[in-house]
Protein backbone atom coordinates (compact mmCIF):
# COMPACT_ATOMS: atom_id res chain seq x y z
CA UNK A 1 0.00 0.00 0.00
CA UNK A 2 1.05 3.52 -0.54
CA UNK A 3 1.61 5.76 2.39
CA UNK A 4 0.36 8.81 0.03
CA UNK A 5 -3.26 6.90 -0.38
CA UNK A 6 -5.89 8.42 1.77
CA UNK A 7 -5.76 4.97 3.62
CA UNK A 8 -3.28 6.33 5.58
CA UNK A 9 -3.20 8.42 8.20
CA UNK A 10 -0.87 11.48 7.73
CA UNK A 11 2.10 11.31 9.80
CA UNK A 12 1.56 7.58 10.43
CA UNK A 13 2.74 4.67 7.86
CA UNK A 14 0.57 1.30 7.13
CA UNK A 15 -0.90 0.02 10.02
CA UNK A 16 -0.96 -3.76 9.14
CA UNK A 17 2.01 -5.70 7.12
CA UNK A 18 0.10 -6.67 4.19
CA UNK A 19 1.43 -4.83 1.87
CA UNK A 20 -1.54 -5.16 -1.20
CA UNK A 21 -4.99 -6.37 -0.75
CA UNK A 22 -4.90 -9.89 -0.66
CA UNK A 23 -5.27 -12.51 -3.86
CA UNK A 24 -7.02 -14.96 -4.68
CA UNK A 25 -4.74 -18.65 -4.92
CA UNK A 26 -7.01 -21.39 -5.03
CA UNK A 27 -7.38 -24.38 -3.02
CA UNK A 28 -3.48 -25.38 -3.79
CA UNK A 29 -1.95 -22.09 -1.71
CA UNK A 30 1.15 -23.02 0.31
CA UNK A 31 1.76 -20.08 2.51
CA UNK A 32 5.50 -19.00 2.59
CA UNK A 33 6.95 -15.58 4.43
CA UNK A 34 6.77 -13.74 1.15
CA UNK A 35 2.69 -14.01 1.24
CA UNK A 36 1.59 -15.69 4.59
CA UNK A 37 -1.98 -15.48 3.40
CA UNK A 38 -4.20 -15.70 0.33
CA UNK A 39 -7.64 -17.04 0.08
CA UNK A 40 -8.21 -20.57 -1.16
CA UNK A 41 -12.02 -20.26 -1.71
CA UNK A 42 -13.15 -17.04 -1.89
CA UNK A 43 -12.74 -16.49 -5.63
CA UNK A 44 -15.07 -12.88 -5.49
CA UNK A 45 -16.33 -13.12 -9.64
CA UNK A 46 -16.86 -16.73 -9.15
CA UNK A 47 -20.62 -17.76 -10.20
CA UNK A 48 -22.98 -19.61 -7.58
CA UNK A 49 -25.79 -19.97 -8.72
CA UNK A 50 -25.46 -17.79 -11.17
CA UNK A 51 -24.43 -14.67 -9.59
CA UNK A 52 -20.94 -13.41 -8.20
CA UNK A 53 -19.58 -14.83 -4.88
CA UNK A 54 -19.06 -11.41 -3.69
CA UNK A 55 -22.54 -10.56 -4.39
CA UNK A 56 -24.23 -13.54 -3.21
CA UNK A 57 -22.24 -13.48 0.42
CA UNK A 58 -21.38 -9.22 0.74
CA UNK A 59 -19.34 -9.41 3.38
CA UNK A 60 -19.13 -6.65 6.06
CA UNK A 61 -16.37 -5.42 8.84
CA UNK A 62 -17.62 -4.46 11.90
CA UNK A 63 -16.12 -1.20 13.31
CA UNK A 64 -17.63 -1.81 16.64
CA UNK A 65 -15.51 -4.98 17.41
CA UNK A 66 -12.76 -3.92 15.39
CA UNK A 67 -11.51 -0.75 15.97
CA UNK A 68 -13.48 0.05 19.23
CA UNK A 69 -12.69 -3.10 20.96
CA UNK A 70 -9.95 -2.22 23.65
CA UNK A 71 -9.96 -6.22 24.58
CA UNK A 72 -11.36 -5.84 27.52
CA UNK A 73 -13.19 -8.44 30.11
CA UNK A 74 -15.23 -8.70 33.17
CA UNK A 75 -12.14 -9.61 34.82
CA UNK A 76 -9.29 -8.06 33.09
CA UNK A 77 -7.97 -4.59 31.40
CA UNK A 78 -7.34 -3.40 27.82
CA UNK A 79 -4.89 -5.30 26.09
CA UNK A 80 -4.97 -3.88 22.76
CA UNK A 81 -2.50 -0.75 22.69
CA UNK A 82 -4.22 0.45 19.49
CA UNK A 83 -3.31 4.29 18.67
CA UNK A 84 -6.33 5.90 18.74
CA UNK A 85 -7.31 4.56 22.13
CA UNK A 86 -6.30 6.61 25.27
CA UNK A 87 -6.03 10.36 25.94
CA UNK A 88 -5.67 12.62 22.66
CA UNK A 89 -7.69 15.05 20.75
CA UNK A 90 -11.29 12.76 20.17
CA UNK A 91 -11.74 13.64 16.87
CA UNK A 92 -8.55 13.39 15.72
CA UNK A 93 -8.14 9.73 17.20
CA UNK A 94 -11.51 9.33 15.30
CA UNK A 95 -10.08 10.82 11.99
CA UNK A 96 -6.87 8.00 12.54
CA UNK A 97 -9.41 4.82 13.28
CA UNK A 98 -10.84 5.83 10.18
CA UNK A 99 -7.74 5.54 8.41
CA UNK A 100 -7.02 2.41 9.55
CA UNK A 101 -10.37 0.80 9.37
CA UNK A 102 -9.91 1.58 5.33
CA UNK A 103 -6.67 0.66 5.12
CA UNK A 104 -8.28 -2.95 6.32
CA UNK A 105 -11.20 -2.90 4.56
CA UNK A 106 -8.51 -1.97 1.19
CA UNK A 107 -6.34 -5.23 2.46
CA UNK A 108 -9.06 -7.61 2.81
CA UNK A 109 -10.98 -6.18 -0.27
CA UNK A 110 -14.61 -6.56 1.85
CA UNK A 111 -17.04 -4.90 -0.05
CA UNK A 112 -18.98 -3.50 3.08
CA UNK A 113 -18.80 -2.20 6.49
CA UNK A 114 -21.40 -1.62 9.18
CA UNK A 115 -21.04 1.29 12.01
CA UNK A 116 -23.09 2.14 15.97
CA UNK A 117 -22.42 6.30 15.78
CA UNK A 118 -20.73 6.08 18.79
CA UNK A 119 -17.95 3.77 16.99
CA UNK A 120 -17.01 6.51 14.87
CA UNK A 121 -17.11 9.78 16.52
CA UNK A 122 -17.13 10.61 20.26
CA UNK A 123 -19.94 11.96 22.54
CA UNK A 124 -19.68 15.26 23.23
CA UNK A 125 -21.12 17.79 25.61
CA UNK A 126 -24.81 17.73 23.86
CA UNK A 127 -26.77 15.90 21.82
CA UNK A 128 -26.32 18.24 19.35
CA UNK A 129 -23.14 18.09 19.47
CA UNK A 130 -22.57 14.23 18.94
CA UNK A 131 -24.68 14.47 16.58
CA UNK A 132 -22.39 17.05 14.70
CA UNK A 133 -19.30 14.98 15.23
CA UNK A 134 -21.00 11.93 13.30
CA UNK A 135 -21.81 13.59 10.48
CA UNK A 136 -18.17 15.51 10.34
CA UNK A 137 -16.83 11.60 10.28
CA UNK A 138 -19.41 10.67 7.80
CA UNK A 139 -17.51 13.67 5.70
CA UNK A 140 -14.70 11.33 5.66
CA UNK A 141 -16.48 8.54 4.91
CA UNK A 142 -17.89 9.68 1.97
CA UNK A 143 -14.62 10.76 0.31
CA UNK A 144 -12.89 7.21 1.68
CA UNK A 145 -15.96 5.29 0.03
CA UNK A 146 -15.91 7.28 -3.06
CA UNK A 147 -11.63 6.54 -3.20
CA UNK A 148 -12.26 2.93 -2.53
CA UNK A 149 -15.69 1.73 -3.33
CA UNK A 150 -16.48 0.50 -0.23
CA UNK A 151 -19.61 0.70 0.74
CA UNK A 152 -21.92 1.12 3.59
CA UNK A 153 -23.78 -2.31 4.63
CA UNK A 154 -25.99 -0.66 7.54
CA UNK A 155 -25.47 1.89 10.21
CA UNK A 156 -26.88 2.04 13.84
CA UNK A 157 -27.25 4.13 17.08
CA UNK A 158 -25.46 2.94 20.09
CA UNK A 159 -28.80 2.96 22.67
CA UNK A 160 -26.80 1.34 25.34
CA UNK A 161 -23.54 2.19 26.59
CA UNK A 162 -24.32 5.35 28.26
CA UNK A 163 -25.51 5.33 31.74
CA UNK A 164 -28.81 7.41 30.59
CA UNK A 165 -29.55 3.89 28.58
CA UNK A 166 -29.37 2.04 31.81
CA UNK A 167 -32.87 1.05 31.85
CA UNK A 168 -33.67 1.40 28.07
CA UNK A 169 -34.18 3.69 25.36
CA UNK A 170 -37.59 2.74 23.77
CA UNK A 171 -38.83 1.00 27.25
CA UNK A 172 -37.04 3.27 29.26
CA UNK A 173 -39.19 4.27 32.18
CA UNK A 174 -38.30 8.17 31.21
CA UNK A 175 -40.10 9.63 28.35
CA UNK A 176 -37.18 12.04 28.22
CA UNK A 177 -34.84 9.37 27.92
CA UNK A 178 -37.38 7.88 24.88
CA UNK A 179 -36.98 11.62 23.48
CA UNK A 180 -32.88 11.81 23.43
CA UNK A 181 -32.84 7.47 21.72
CA UNK A 182 -35.44 9.23 18.96
CA UNK A 183 -32.84 12.26 18.10
CA UNK A 184 -29.87 9.92 18.03
CA UNK A 185 -31.74 7.60 15.92
CA UNK A 186 -32.91 10.34 13.64
CA UNK A 187 -29.17 11.18 13.04
CA UNK A 188 -27.93 7.92 12.44
CA UNK A 189 -30.77 6.96 10.26
CA UNK A 190 -29.73 10.30 8.06
CA UNK A 191 -25.80 9.86 8.08
CA UNK A 192 -26.68 5.92 6.85
CA UNK A 193 -29.28 7.41 4.34
CA UNK A 194 -26.51 9.93 2.83
CA UNK A 195 -24.12 6.98 3.23
CA UNK A 196 -26.00 5.06 0.65
CA UNK A 197 -26.61 2.44 3.09
CA UNK A 198 -28.33 -0.41 2.28
CA UNK A 199 -30.03 -1.22 5.98
CA UNK A 200 -30.46 0.65 9.38
CA UNK A 201 -30.27 -1.53 12.46
CA UNK A 202 -32.35 -1.22 16.01
CA UNK A 203 -30.37 -3.73 18.06
CA UNK A 204 -31.76 -3.26 21.70
CA UNK A 205 -29.64 -4.30 23.64
CA UNK A 206 -31.39 -2.94 26.81
CA UNK A 207 -34.86 -3.00 25.46
CA UNK A 208 -35.74 -5.63 28.20
CA UNK A 209 -36.13 -5.75 31.99
CA UNK A 210 -34.07 -7.45 35.07
CA UNK A 211 -37.13 -7.67 37.27
CA UNK A 212 -41.01 -8.08 37.10
CA UNK A 213 -41.05 -6.21 40.43
CA UNK A 214 -40.32 -2.82 39.05
CA UNK A 215 -41.92 -3.48 35.60
CA UNK A 216 -44.60 -2.63 33.74
CA UNK A 217 -44.47 -5.09 30.64
CA UNK A 218 -46.97 -3.86 28.64
CA UNK A 219 -46.13 -0.51 29.08
CA UNK A 220 -42.91 -1.03 27.52
CA UNK A 221 -43.65 -3.07 24.51
CA UNK A 222 -45.89 -0.21 23.54
CA UNK A 223 -43.16 2.26 23.87
CA UNK A 224 -41.55 -0.09 21.82
CA UNK A 225 -43.47 -0.14 19.29
CA UNK A 226 -44.30 3.11 18.73
CA UNK A 227 -40.36 3.57 19.00
CA UNK A 228 -40.18 1.23 15.64
CA UNK A 229 -43.21 3.04 14.29
CA UNK A 230 -41.91 6.46 14.25
CA UNK A 231 -38.43 5.18 12.28
CA UNK A 232 -40.50 3.45 10.01
CA UNK A 233 -42.59 6.97 9.94
CA UNK A 234 -39.21 8.96 9.19
CA UNK A 235 -37.48 6.27 6.69
CA UNK A 236 -40.28 7.23 4.41
CA UNK A 237 -40.22 10.89 5.22
CA UNK A 238 -36.84 11.09 4.05
CA UNK A 239 -36.92 8.34 1.34
CA UNK A 240 -34.17 6.30 2.61
CA UNK A 241 -34.98 2.98 0.56
CA UNK A 242 -32.84 0.76 2.40
CA UNK A 243 -34.39 -2.06 5.01
CA UNK A 244 -34.97 -1.48 8.18
CA UNK A 245 -33.61 -4.23 10.64
CA UNK A 246 -34.48 -5.53 14.31
CA UNK A 247 -31.20 -7.93 16.06
CA UNK A 248 -32.70 -10.49 18.13
CA UNK A 249 -31.06 -11.25 21.30
CA UNK A 250 -33.15 -13.31 24.09
CA UNK A 251 -30.50 -11.73 27.26
CA UNK A 252 -27.35 -10.58 28.00
CA UNK A 253 -27.09 -7.41 28.90
CA UNK A 254 -30.45 -7.71 30.32
CA UNK A 255 -31.97 -10.42 32.12
CA UNK A 256 -34.93 -10.79 29.62
CA UNK A 257 -35.40 -8.92 25.99
CA UNK A 258 -38.27 -7.70 24.26
CA UNK A 259 -35.99 -8.84 20.71
CA UNK A 260 -35.74 -12.46 22.31
CA UNK A 261 -35.87 -14.36 19.00
CA UNK A 262 -37.21 -14.09 15.61
CA UNK A 263 -40.13 -14.99 16.56
CA UNK A 264 -40.83 -13.21 19.24
CA UNK A 265 -39.85 -10.15 17.04
CA UNK A 266 -42.54 -11.61 14.49
CA UNK A 267 -45.31 -10.94 17.61
CA UNK A 268 -44.16 -7.79 17.94
CA UNK A 269 -44.13 -6.52 14.92
CA UNK A 270 -47.56 -7.64 14.06
CA UNK A 271 -49.29 -6.58 17.20
CA UNK A 272 -48.06 -3.32 16.06
CA UNK A 273 -48.72 -3.32 11.89
CA UNK A 274 -45.35 -3.60 11.27
CA UNK A 275 -44.87 -6.48 10.15
CA UNK A 276 -44.32 -5.37 6.26
CA UNK A 277 -42.25 -2.82 7.10
CA UNK A 278 -39.02 -4.49 9.49
CA UNK A 279 -37.14 -7.07 9.27
CA UNK A 280 -34.41 -8.69 11.16
CA UNK A 281 -30.83 -8.84 11.50
CA UNK A 282 -30.21 -12.72 12.52
CA UNK A 283 -26.84 -13.90 14.62
CA UNK A 284 -25.60 -17.20 15.18
CA UNK A 285 -24.28 -16.35 18.92
CA UNK A 286 -27.96 -14.75 19.49
CA UNK A 287 -29.64 -18.03 18.25
CA UNK A 288 -27.70 -20.27 20.16
CA UNK A 289 -28.47 -18.40 23.19
CA UNK A 290 -32.40 -18.53 22.69
CA UNK A 291 -31.97 -22.18 22.26
CA UNK A 292 -32.13 -22.38 18.41
CA UNK A 293 -29.67 -22.90 15.82
CA UNK A 294 -28.38 -20.32 13.09
CA UNK A 295 -30.24 -22.19 10.56
CA UNK A 296 -33.46 -22.29 12.27
CA UNK A 297 -33.68 -18.77 12.53
CA UNK A 298 -32.99 -18.19 9.16
CA UNK A 299 -35.45 -20.82 7.87
CA UNK A 300 -38.37 -19.29 10.78
CA UNK A 301 -37.82 -15.47 9.15
CA UNK A 302 -38.21 -17.01 5.47
CA UNK A 303 -41.39 -18.45 6.32
CA UNK A 304 -42.74 -15.60 8.34
CA UNK A 305 -41.68 -12.90 5.45
CA UNK A 306 -39.20 -10.98 7.62
CA UNK A 307 -35.84 -12.22 7.01
CA UNK A 308 -33.42 -9.32 6.01
CA UNK A 309 -29.52 -10.05 7.02
CA UNK A 310 -27.05 -11.74 9.21
CA UNK A 311 -24.42 -10.87 11.93
CA UNK A 312 -21.74 -14.10 11.00
CA UNK A 313 -19.91 -15.31 14.33
CA UNK A 314 -20.03 -18.50 16.72
CA UNK A 315 -20.22 -18.70 20.13
CA UNK A 316 -18.23 -21.00 22.17
CA UNK A 317 -19.69 -24.45 22.59
CA UNK A 318 -18.27 -25.16 26.58
CA UNK A 319 -19.32 -21.00 27.22
CA UNK A 320 -22.96 -20.10 27.46
CA UNK A 321 -22.60 -16.24 27.32
CA UNK A 322 -22.38 -14.17 23.41
CA UNK A 323 -18.27 -14.73 22.59
CA UNK A 324 -18.67 -12.68 19.36
CA UNK A 325 -15.88 -15.51 17.84
CA UNK A 326 -15.21 -15.43 14.26
CA UNK A 327 -16.84 -18.76 12.45
CA UNK A 328 -14.53 -21.53 11.87
CA UNK A 329 -16.98 -24.29 11.28
CA UNK A 330 -17.90 -24.87 7.68
CA UNK A 331 -20.74 -27.24 8.37
CA UNK A 332 -22.42 -25.03 10.62
CA UNK A 333 -22.24 -22.40 8.26
CA UNK A 334 -23.00 -24.30 5.42
CA UNK A 335 -25.95 -25.21 6.52
CA UNK A 336 -27.00 -21.20 7.36
CA UNK A 337 -25.99 -20.60 3.88
CA UNK A 338 -28.50 -23.36 2.88
CA UNK A 339 -31.43 -21.65 3.97
CA UNK A 340 -30.24 -18.40 3.05
CA UNK A 341 -30.25 -19.86 -0.95
CA UNK A 342 -32.89 -21.76 -1.02
CA UNK A 343 -34.98 -18.35 0.37
CA UNK A 344 -33.42 -16.35 -2.71
CA UNK A 345 -30.40 -15.21 -1.43
CA UNK A 346 -29.12 -12.73 0.91
CA UNK A 347 -31.17 -9.62 -0.84
CA UNK A 348 -29.81 -6.06 0.18
CA UNK A 349 -28.43 -7.66 3.30
CA UNK A 350 -24.83 -9.13 4.12
CA UNK A 351 -22.38 -11.51 5.90
CA UNK A 352 -21.02 -8.64 8.68
CA UNK A 353 -18.55 -10.30 10.74
CA UNK A 354 -19.63 -9.21 14.33
CA UNK A 355 -16.90 -10.70 16.01
CA UNK A 356 -13.72 -9.67 17.66
CA UNK A 357 -10.61 -10.95 18.24
CA UNK A 358 -9.99 -13.10 21.32
CA UNK A 359 -8.09 -10.95 24.48
CA UNK A 360 -4.52 -12.42 23.76
CA UNK A 361 -4.60 -11.42 19.86
CA UNK A 362 -2.95 -8.23 20.05
CA UNK A 363 -1.19 -7.56 16.94
CA UNK A 364 -2.96 -5.18 14.38
CA UNK A 365 -2.20 -8.63 11.96
CA UNK A 366 -4.37 -10.49 13.59
CA UNK A 367 -7.27 -8.19 12.89
CA UNK A 368 -6.33 -9.12 9.08
CA UNK A 369 -6.14 -12.94 9.73
CA UNK A 370 -9.11 -13.43 11.55
CA UNK A 371 -11.51 -11.62 9.02
CA UNK A 372 -9.66 -13.50 6.23
CA UNK A 373 -9.85 -16.72 7.64
CA UNK A 374 -13.48 -16.41 8.24
CA UNK A 375 -14.20 -14.84 4.61
CA UNK A 376 -12.49 -18.10 3.22
CA UNK A 377 -14.90 -20.20 5.53
CA UNK A 378 -18.29 -18.48 4.40
CA UNK A 379 -16.86 -19.05 1.00
CA UNK A 380 -15.95 -22.47 1.28
CA UNK A 381 -19.46 -23.15 3.05
CA UNK A 382 -21.73 -21.44 0.21
CA UNK A 383 -19.71 -24.14 -1.97
CA UNK A 384 -21.39 -26.38 0.02
CA UNK A 385 -24.94 -24.84 0.58
CA UNK A 386 -24.71 -24.25 -3.72
CA UNK A 387 -23.31 -28.49 -3.92
CA UNK A 388 -26.41 -29.45 -1.68
CA UNK A 389 -28.77 -27.07 -3.49
CA UNK A 390 -27.95 -28.57 -7.33
CA UNK A 391 -27.76 -31.54 -6.15
CA UNK A 392 -31.51 -31.26 -4.84
CA UNK A 393 -31.32 -34.72 -2.61
CA UNK A 394 -32.26 -32.66 1.18
CA UNK A 395 -35.10 -30.76 -0.76
CA UNK A 396 -36.62 -33.97 -2.96
CA UNK A 397 -36.63 -35.66 0.19
CA UNK A 398 -38.67 -32.82 2.14
CA UNK A 399 -41.05 -32.52 -0.55
CA UNK A 400 -41.51 -36.58 -0.25
CA UNK A 401 -42.59 -35.86 3.25
CA UNK A 402 -45.29 -33.64 2.15
CA UNK A 403 -46.27 -35.04 -0.59
CA UNK A 404 -49.91 -36.02 0.93
CA UNK A 405 -50.62 -32.42 1.80
CA UNK A 406 -50.46 -31.83 -2.40
CA UNK A 407 -52.89 -34.21 -3.27
CA UNK A 408 -56.31 -33.46 -3.46
CA UNK A 409 -57.30 -34.23 0.39
CA UNK A 410 -54.02 -32.43 1.88
CA UNK A 411 -54.78 -29.20 -0.55
CA UNK A 412 -58.89 -29.77 1.05
CA UNK A 413 -58.09 -29.25 4.98
CA UNK A 414 -56.04 -26.71 4.29
CA UNK A 415 -58.25 -24.65 2.01
CA UNK A 416 -61.52 -25.02 3.92
CA UNK A 417 -63.06 -27.23 2.11
CA UNK A 418 -63.49 -29.76 4.66
CA UNK A 419 -65.07 -28.73 7.98
CA UNK A 420 -64.05 -30.70 11.19
CA UNK A 421 -67.27 -32.92 11.29
CA UNK A 422 -66.75 -33.87 7.12
CA UNK A 423 -62.93 -34.65 8.30
CA UNK A 424 -63.64 -36.87 11.10
CA UNK A 425 -67.11 -38.49 9.35
CA UNK A 426 -64.15 -38.98 5.96
CA UNK A 427 -61.73 -40.96 8.74
CA UNK A 428 -64.46 -43.22 10.43
CA UNK A 429 -65.56 -44.35 7.01
CA UNK A 430 -62.35 -44.51 5.16
CA UNK A 431 -61.60 -46.96 8.61
CA UNK A 432 -57.86 -46.56 7.69
CA UNK A 433 -54.72 -46.23 10.57
CA UNK A 434 -52.16 -44.39 9.22
CA UNK A 435 -48.71 -46.32 9.00
CA UNK A 436 -45.67 -44.22 10.12
CA UNK A 437 -42.74 -43.21 8.30
CA UNK A 438 -39.84 -42.87 8.92
CA UNK A 439 -37.67 -39.20 9.06
CA UNK A 440 -34.72 -40.72 7.88
CA UNK A 441 -33.05 -37.98 10.25
CA UNK A 442 -29.22 -39.96 10.10
CA UNK A 443 -29.46 -40.86 6.65
CA UNK A 444 -29.73 -37.10 5.69
CA UNK A 445 -26.91 -36.24 8.19
CA UNK A 446 -24.71 -38.43 6.54
CA UNK A 447 -25.62 -36.95 3.16
CA UNK A 448 -24.83 -33.70 4.05
CA UNK A 449 -21.23 -34.80 5.37
CA UNK A 450 -20.50 -35.82 1.94
CA UNK A 451 -20.87 -32.53 0.66
CA UNK A 452 -17.81 -31.00 2.82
Amino acid sequence: MNASTDTVVAGHGPYFSFGRPLRFAGEGFTASDKEPFAYRWYDRDRLVLGRRMEDQLRFAACYWHSFVGNGTDAFGDPTFARPWHGSGDPMRQAQHKADVAFEMFHVLGVPFFTFHDRDIAPEGRTLAESNDNVRRIADVFERKMAQTGVRLLWGTANLFSHPRYMAGAATNPDPDVFAYAAAQVRNALEVTQRLGGANYVLWGGREGYETLLNTDLKRELAQMGRFLAMVVEHKHKIGFTGQILIEPKPAEPTKHQYDFDVATVYALLRSHGLEREVKVNIEQNHALLAGHTFEHEIALAQALGIFGSMDMNRGDEMLGWDTDQFPNNVQHVALALYQVLRGGGIGVGGLNFDAKLRRQSIAPDDLVWAHATAMDICARALLVAEKMVVDGALQRHVEARYAGWEAERGRAILDGRLSLVELARDVEQRGLEPQPRSGGQERLEHLVASYL
